[in-house]
């Protein structure tokens, strides 16, 4: 009779076996934030003899907290555990024209420390500098950045982002990965706005939403089933790089439809009509202008129907149901909201309902902690966008 020969349990087996159950335990905690050791057997469904070292090791670590006796319905009040979102922190950073945004915000999304920096010298440099010093103490618990860049990411690269001195590509979460030993995910920054507005904003009731950014320069954010659609190269939602006829090529990372439709473009068409300083909300400074100027109220007319265009050539191709109108389409006022929503859908091949975002400047952070939050939970060691 040959002996069966049992092979040894592979440490690496052991030790992911141990991470999958210490996992477990920090996601019951974290979903009831207050129990039990015995709600803790029960939900995880792991015995007391394997839940008693994970819990020691969890408190030792700052996940879980020992607070005083609960209440109870016979016998003695058992000791409660209150999980500490403190204790897995995110950096949220975002790239902008003349500065760089951070924020570092708990396991709830909730941000405890914000600073915001001129964009001077090198952007690793800065990211890396930055994100430490405001995690301060807090360092140690940090899991996971998220970047928002203004142009194309893909693979932790960014190029088309001439604002931020990033036409060509250059593989940035690589980069800060390495020097801060996280997981980092880059994305655009209207993507991670369409992300924020998904998650709490004005598309939070919505599975499908196109979100339609105007600033510099124009792009869009696409949400499809809940989920943030980049496309094969990063490039999904460039909108701004539609042609306006068949020679438009676009030029020094600006497409043809954002140089002649973007805030940058209507802010120089207010000034020949109003000669005088450029406006801070040239948006909104032209919806003024055209209550009591009939060149003005031709030239919105003029705006309304391109982004109309716009719109209605999104929602033939991908159907979002919901246009949210983000940075200076924002500023349109309800008279000229309504007016774009009409053209919208004398057009549209299916109901497309257009308003406003409602988070603003916050969007683009809100998502990028969304972001930061889902790296951190998956654990990545790449630079795959989270979902």
């Amino acid at each position: 009779m040959t002996d069966v020969v049992t092979p040894p349990t592979s440490p690496v087996s052991r030790e992911r076996s141990k991470e999958i159950k210490r996992l477990s335990v920090i996601s019951a905690a974290r979903q009831v934030r207050m129990l039990s050791r015995a709600e803790l057997t029960e939900l995880t469904g792991l015995s007391p003899a394997t839940l008693t070292p994970l819990v020691r090791d969890l408190i030792a670590e700052g996940y879980l907290i020992e607070r005083g006796p609960g209440a109870s319905r016979a016998g003695r009040p058992r000791a409660m555990l209150e999980f500490n979102p403190r204790a897995e922190l995110v950096a949220a950073v975002s790239l902008e024209p003349s500065r760089i945004s951070c924020e570092i915000a708990d396991s709830d999304g909730v941000v405890v420390a914000h600073r915001t920096v001129r964009l001077t010298g090198d952007i690793v440099d800065l990211i890396c500098q930055a994100v430490p010093e405001l995690a301060g103490d807090g360092l140690p618990a940090l899991r996971g950045v998220a970047i928002a860049a203004p142009g194309v990411s893909s693979g932790g690269a960014v190029r088309l982002a001439p604002s931020v001195g990033l036409v060509e590509g250059r593989p940035i979460g690589e980069s800060v990965q390495r020097r801060l030993g996280v997981p980092v995910v880059v994305d655009n920054d209207v993507n991670l706005m369409a992300a924020g507005e998904h998650a709490a904003g004005a598309g939070a009731d919505v599975a499908d939403l196109l979100l339609l950014h105007v600033a510099d320069g124009i792009g869009a954010g696409l949400v499809l089933d809940g989920q943030v659609r980049r496309g094969s190269g990063g490039a999904a939602g460039e909108v701004g790089f539609l042609p306006l006829d068949p020679t438009d090529r676009g030029h020094d990372g600006i497409g043809p439809f954002e140089a002649r439709w973007s805030e940058s473009a209507i802010a120089e068409k207010v000034v020949s009509l109003a000669p005088g300083r450029r406006p801070a909300s040239p948006v909104r400074a032209l919806v003024e202008l055209a209550a009591a100027d009939d060149r003005a109220a031709a030239y919105l007319d003029e705006v309304l129907a391109a982004w109309s265009r716009l719109i209605v050539s999104c929602a033939c191709v991908v159907d979002p149901g919901r246009v949210l109108l983000s940075g200076a389409a924002a500023e349109l006022d309800d008279v000229a909201v309504d007016r774009l929503q009409n053209l919208v859908s004398a057009a549209a091949p299916s109901p497309t309902e257009v308003r406003r975002a409602v988070l603003g400047d916050r969007a683009v952070l809100h998502g990028a902690v969304s972001y930061a939050l889902s790296a951190a939970a998956a654990g990545l060691s790449t630079l795959l966008p989270a979902p």
